[in-house]
């Protein structure tokens, strides 16, 4: 059902937030209203603070200040890698105002992390940005967590940041006004949204791997879904009834690694993930992420990103947020 009202947008910003991913929320709505002629959306921003500093060093000022922030129809959060550790209790006072009055409410990137924290997410699906996807899991195993770029669940939306905010509304748009309106507005931006939910998982997958090859892609989105209870190569060869020698040769031309390789590189990644992003000790990291003991973990560890476990942690807290030792930097 389309709405008949202008609908307001609000951004509650935070440090170090995602630049791309905040344009991602407010540009779909500019050309929106461009592209109709009608004042279809307004929108806001909202803080803490007199600026805010986004990760690439570019400051904002809020149009509203949060204790004089007018009620919104949908807020949407933006905040840095950071989102597990805010607290935030007059941002959130605000937010829960708001979905008193029946606002909707959204995040993009990490700032699944501070929703789900303080329960906002509780028996909704969501997405959040996905070398965060390991620790979340482990934080929240009550929420149905997915993989996909976005998740709009009846009054909580979610995206994965970057791109995928922008993929969000447009969906969002198509659901309000129309999908020839969405459409016109993904032209506008020269942007061909990932609409099919059948394949949206691989999709993602494809994206942000950039594997091409089918055969590999399907290996690796089985890694994913094994990396505690670590799978053979040759069980996994057959899942995908082909030979272990067949996998390994297509592994070796795609991503120049054996499969073996590969999956251990994942899981490490999703280690490093885990470490960032959770107060979790780190043997239970080790368990988490398929690995027998601390010990092995940390000298795999060591090998692959030149330091040990401990030794992330304690540099992510001079930095005050994730250096960037993962596969894949957040947008």
């Amino acid at each position: 059902m389309k709405d008949t009202h202008e609908i307001r947008f609000a951004v509650l910003m935070f440090p170090n937030f995602p630049l791309m991913a905040f344009s991602s929320i407010i540009e779909p709505l500019r050309a929106a209203n461009t592209l109709s002629g009608k004042r279809h959306y307004s929108w806001i921003t909202v803080a803490a603070a007199e600026k805010i500093k986004a990760s690439n060093g570019i400051s904002i000022e809020p149009d509203y200040h949060v204790r004089n922030a007018p009620e919104v129809d949908r807020i949407v959060v933006c905040s840095g890698g950071d989102a597990e550790h805010l607290v935030a209790e007059e941002e959130m006072a605000w937010v829960r105002r708001n979905l008193r009055s029946g606002a909707r409410l959204g995040a993009v990137a990490d700032a699944a992390f501070f929703l789900a924290r303080k329960g906002l997410l509780d028996d909704h699906a969501c997405t959040l940005h996905w070398t965060s996807q390991p620790a979340f899991k482990e934080a929240f195993p009550h929420l149905d967590m997915r993989t996909d770029l976005y998740v709009i669940d009846r009054r909580r939306f979610t995206s994965v940041g970057g791109i995928g905010s922008l993929d969000m509304m447009l969906e969002m748009i198509a659901r309000d006004y129309g999908a020839q309106l969405a459409d016109s507005v993904a032209g506008w931006y020269m942007h061909s949204p990932l609409r099919p939910d059948a394949d949206r998982r691989m999709l993602t997958l494809r994206i942000r791997s950039g594997i091409a090859d089918d055969l590999v892609l399907s290996a690796v989105a089985m890694m994913e879904d094994a990396i505690e209870d670590v799978l053979r190569i040759e069980d996994l060869a057959s899942r995908l009834n082909v030979s272990p020698d067949k996998l390994g040769r297509s592994f070796k031309a795609e991503v120049g690694m054996s499969p073996n390789a590969y999956y251990r590189t994942l899981r490490l990644g999703h280690a490093a993930g885990m470490l960032t992003h959770s107060n979790l000790p780190v043997n239970e990291v080790a368990v988490a992420c398929g690995f027998e003991n601390a010990a092995n973990f940390s000298r795999a560890f060591k090998q692959q990103f030149g330091y040990v476990p401990h030794s992330l942690r304690r540099r992510v807290s001079r930095a005050g947020e994730a250096p960037r030792v993962i596969a894949g930097l957040k947008q």
